[in-house]
Order: C-alpha cells, then sequence, then structure tokens
C-alpha cells in the first residue's frame, strides 16, 4: 500500500522572551506563529470504514493539535522556568495571565522539538508524524524531520 502524507496548517499567537540573549529576542515580544504539521500512513483500504481512502481525517488531526498545540499556546507567554523570567512569570499568573513555564529556552527551535513530542504521543499508531514546520515569521522558521531525528 502507498504511503501519504497530508498536512495541515494551523496559527497562534504567542508572546516569549529569551534569557541571556544579545539582542531585541531578551525582551518580551509575541509572534502570530504557522504551524505545518505533516503526517505520513496509508489510507484505509476498507470500503467498510467511514474513513475510507483517507490516512487520517483532517478532523482528527486538527483535534489532536488543537489540544496539544494550539489551545495551550496561543495567547500564552512562554519562559523558560530555569531563569531570572520565573519573577515576572509569577507577576503575569498572579494577573490572571496565561504563562506557559517550559524546560528549556522558548526558540522556534526548541518550541518545534516540544509539539513533535506532544503530537507524537496522540497519533494512531499506524500513523506517523513526518515533519512540522513553524514559522516565528513570514521568513523565518524552524521545521522537524523524523527522518533525522530516528
Amino acid at each position: 500500500m502507498s504511503k501519504i502524507r497530508i498536512t495541515k496548517q494551523f496559527t497562534f499567537e504567542t508572546g516569549h522572551a529569551l534569557y541571556g540573549y544579545d539582542g531585541k529576542c531578551k525582551n518580551v515580544h509575541g509572534h502570530s506563529y504557522k504551524l505545518s504539521v505533516t503526517v505520513i500512513g496509508s489510507p484505509i483500504s476498507d470500503s467498510n470504514n467511514v474513513k475510507f481512502g483517507m490516512v487520517i481525517d483532517f478532523t482528527d488531526l486538527k483535534k489532536i493539535v488543537k489540544e496539544e498545540v494550539v489551545d495551550q499556546f496561543d495567547h500564552a507567554t512562554v519562559f523558560n522556568k530555569n531563569t531570572p523570567h520565573i519573577e515576572l512569570a509569577k507577576e503575569l499568573q498572579n494577573r490572571n495571565h496565561h504563562v506557559i513555564l517550559v524546560n528549556y529556552q522558548p526558540t522556534s527551535e526548541n518550541m518545534v522539538i516540544d509539539f513533535a513530542e506532544r503530537i507524537t504521543k496522540r497519533l494512531p499508531e499506524n500513523i506517523s508524524l513526518f515533519s512540522l514546520k513553524l514559522q516565528e515569521t513570514d521568513s523565518s522558521f524552524a521545521e522537524w524531520y523524523a527522518s533525522d531525528n530516528n
């Protein structure tokens, strides 16, 4: 059976700051992220299955990515919990802001690794995450490929 890749795209707004960085991104700022999620699998060949001909229903893929990434990160501010930004994070949380504390510097590169782990654990057994592309700006993005991470 042929393997087919399908892609679904998502957008969300997230703020972050890079502690210790030597440029403007040390300041709290935000991005309109675009996330492309590509999975690979064989189309369902059982003609009695309501998902006949699909690798995965786009609606099912959307549910996974929304729950694991978009709903978590949209309109949140992300800080590395192991930096002095923790003080700012606590102040924002006390004022009812949505803050996410992570174990990594919240760069696009590290975020895309985090997203790959979150999505992979939710995919059905016969579907694999092929790649992710996280666009921070129109001209800057990070990509994750399963083939690079085996």
